[in-house]
């Protein structure tokens, strides 16, 4: 099968998400799209990150209508710093008979190079950009062993991201058509991103299993 990897802390995942993961899987006839949370990225140590068990009962419950969306669970189930490469070693021996590709967004393209261990992961996955709008052509400009191995899949223009949910919340906005409704009631219930910083955060016990259904 041909699968589509869509990377992220989904803190929290989004319509922006949803949508780009559905245009790519069109764009590029992907049999499923797999969400992969990370337990923590390593360029967002410096910022509290929701517990990981909410943010995967929030992605859970926004893939659930789309039967060819699914989580996978590796890096909460791995712990610790994140890595990519790490993730697609173990998609790609775990998972021999499928095609993996690796979403990226357009303004994320141009730092591929710097990525640990990007000649195992353009050697295991290809890539497909998400264009966004605005962003320059950076594909040209990259190392022939990546630019070689990109596809490209042109987005809705949205505008959103996690932090601008983050800071709605944070500001007593709504985030109403942000969020999908059963996600909106996690974070309602949970009193994630509240104005009050020292709110109490109730987690919800999920549990991270060794399998990755959705």
């Amino acid at each position: 099968m041909k699968i589509g990897i869509m990377g992220g802390t989904f803190d929290p995942v989004h319509l922006g998400h949803l949508l780009a993961a559905e245009q790519a899987l069109e764009a590029h006839s992907l049999d499923e799209v797999w969400f992969l949370p990370a337990y923590l990225p390593p360029h967002k140590r410096k910022r509290t990150v929701t517990p990981p068990g909410l943010r995967l009962a929030m992605l859970k419950e926004a893939i659930r209508d789309q039967p060819r969306f699914r989580v996978e669970e590796a890096e909460l189930r791995r712990g610790g710093i994140t890595y990519t490469v790490d993730s697609v070693r173990e998609l790609c021996r775990t998972y021999p008979q499928h095609d993996f590709y690796y979403m990226i967004g357009s303004d994320a393209l141009a730092s591929l190079p710097g990525w640990r261990g990007i000649g195992e992961i353009a050697a295991c996955v290809g890539f497909i950009e998400l264009k966004r709008q605005g962003c320059p052509d950076t594909g040209r400009a990259l190392p022939e062993f990546i630019a070689d191995r990109i596809r490209s899949a042109g987005m809705t223009p949205v505008g959103l991201s996690s932090a601008d949910v983050r800071a709605r919340r944070a500001a007593g906005l709504s985030i109403r058509y942000l969020v999908p409704e059963q996600v909106l009631r996690i974070i309602e219930s949970s009193g994630l991103y509240r104005p009050d910083e020292h709110a109490e955060v109730r987690n919800v016990s999920i549990s991270i299993t060794g399998g990755t259904d959705s």
